[in-house]
């Protein structure tokens, strides 16, 4: 289903609220209204839930009796999640799994304003039935996601013994998943700027950690934020493998992740004044410079439309055979030829 029109409802909280807010909107919603505690907690995560007009986004907030909550939902507008033929580039399989290469532009399920021609789309052809249902009916088979432009490695649950099993590793953190990606700047621990900087440090390798809350932004819904309270924990580590630009103006990093959240690379590298090149959410749009990188390399980058980032190897257990698994997905062609020509600049300019 996908969300249609919005309804507005009013809710009064009572005597003796319970310590957290879903426990209390659960408990003080009108009856009649079909809200579930899960789709209360769907609300406030999704900022459809305010006091006097400030956003409530965390479950854990408090609420006194009477506070008047006011609920904006929509009201679903069925879509028919159908299978399509549409190319999956495949990487392995077998009864109980896929491991694929998704491409940039690719959404992984349908959503508002992506109905068809989704990951999930392709799968049901591929599949027919032989998907785990525990995502429900439109994400059959979805255990994680990567963003729609970001291209890279996912595995998919084709069972349900499958699907908890990744999902059991994925809660754990033990999945193994390394990035790709194209940054302005070049982290470095002797960088004056990241000293004192909360939330970043270097570990020994020169290896940038960066660890912080996550959350919703309180000024747009669409983007996450970086936050010290009320949000979710998100640990991330980048390694610089290459630089380009003379002085270097541009790295080329591999990131792994210690949690996964969502955009968590993107925020947490625009954070540390390091955004993705390409990226239109968080800042990646540098102004470069020709003597610096030359005039091939900044034309490289104005011309790339994406974020820079690809999803190159992922490491899990067999959720059945318990064997283990190691992938890696060559970069796109996009990325491909954006380091090529960072690379040919770069000759060019240091000769």
């Amino acid at each position: 289903m996908a969300e249609g029109p919005f309804t507005e409802i009013e809710v009064r909280v009572g005597p003796q609220p319970p310590a957290r807010l879903d426990k209390a909107l659960a408990r003080d919603v009108p009856e009649g209204q079909g809200l579930s505690r899960s789709r209360v907690v769907k609300l406030i995560e999704d900022g459809a839930v305010t006091r006097a007009g400030e956003v409530l986004d965390n479950v854990r907030m408090k609420v006194a009796e009477g506070d008047v909550l006011r609920l904006r939902i929509s009201q679903p507008v069925e879509v028919e999640t159908r299978a399509q033929e549409i190319a999956l580039d495949i990487i392995w399989e077998d009864d109980e799994l896929i491991v694929l290469n998704k491409p940039a532009g690719m959404v992984v399920h349908p959503a508002p304003g992506s109905p068809d021609q989704t990951l999930v789309n392709a799968l049901l052809h591929h599949c027919g039935d032989s998907l785990s249902g525990i995502g429900g009916e439109k994400r059959p088979g979805i255990v994680h996601r990567i963003d729609k432009e970001t291209s890279g490695l996912l595995v998919v649950a084709k069972s349900d013994r499958a699907h908890q099993g990744l999902a059991a590793q994925f809660e754990r953190h033990t999945v193994m998943r390394r990035y790709l990606a194209v940054v302005n700047g070049v982290p470095d621990a002797a960088d004056p700027r990241l000293r004192g900087l909360r939330g970043v440090s270097f570990e020994a390798g020169n290896i940038l950690k960066v660890t912080s809350q996550l959350a919703r932004s309180k000024t747009d819904r669409q983007k996450q934020a970086v936050v010290w309270s009320n949000g979710r924990h998100a640990v991330t580590r980048a390694r610089v493998l290459e630089n380009f630009g003379a002085p270097p103006a541009l790295a080329l990093l591999e990131c792994w992740l210690e949690t996964g959240r969502t955009h968590q690379i993107r925020v947490h590298l625009a954070h540390a004044g390091h955004g993705l090149v390409g990226d239109p959410v968080y800042g990646g749009r540098r102004k470069l410079s020709d003597r610096a990188l030359g005039a091939e390399g900044v034309a490289a980058c104005a011309g790339f439309t994406r974020q820079a980032l690809h999803a190159a190897t992922l490491g899990f257990v067999h959720p059945v055979s318990g064997e283990n698994l190691d992938f890696s997905a060559p970069l796109p062609a996009d990325m491909d030829g954006l380091l090529a020509a960072l690379r040919h600049s770069r000759a060019n300019t240091t000769e």
